[in-house]
């Protein structure tokens, strides 16, 4: 055994090789597995009809055929096309917190049965420490302010305000 042998990440998963800003995948994406589950539907319901006296043709293509016709039909219609990226949405956090915001993360999460992409954006003041932080949900398709929450940063002691 040698001291030269170690782990090292693949070259597509090196951060050190990272350039330029990270690209959200957009959500319509989804629509073609959909398209494609359909299409498979189809083929399972032709085969249960065309050939119903074979073998191994017995009444689970039909489910299958409903199975994947119906996550075929979820995937098409929750394949949102996203209009608003994760900087606008630090942008209209900010304007609906009402104040000058130091760090900020947005994260991409969904929302409801046909998962609406949302922006979760978590604020921090500019102040030093900062002394307000807030939570906004922009949603990604329209980017209105679903929901928001400003309060004052309880990681702050008593002492330090």
């Amino acid at each position: 055994m040698t001291d030269d042998l170690r782990d090292e990440l693949p070259a597509d998963l090196d951060p050190s090789a990272f350039v330029g800003p990270y690209q959200f995948p957009d959500n319509s994406r989804r629509r073609w597995p959909g398209v494609l589950y359909l299409c498979i539907a189809a083929i399972c319901v032709f085969v249960y009809v065309v050939f119903e006296d074979a073998a191994i043709v017995n009444g689970g293509w039909l489910v299958a055929a409903v199975v994947l016709g119906a996550v075929g039909l979820f995937s098409i219609t929750s394949g949102w096309r996203m209009h608003v990226d994760e900087t606008e949405a630090l942008a209209a956090a900010q304007q609906a917190l009402g104040f000058p915001v130091g760090h900020a993360s947005a994260q991409q999460v969904w929302r409801g049965l046909r998962s609406r992409p949302t922006w979760r954006v978590l604020c921090y003041s500019a102040d030093d420490p900062p002394t307000e932080r807030g939570l906004v949900l922009v949603d990604a398709i329209d980017g209105r302010i679903i929901e928001h929450l400003r309060e004052d940063n309880p990681e702050l002691s008593a002492e330090s305000r």
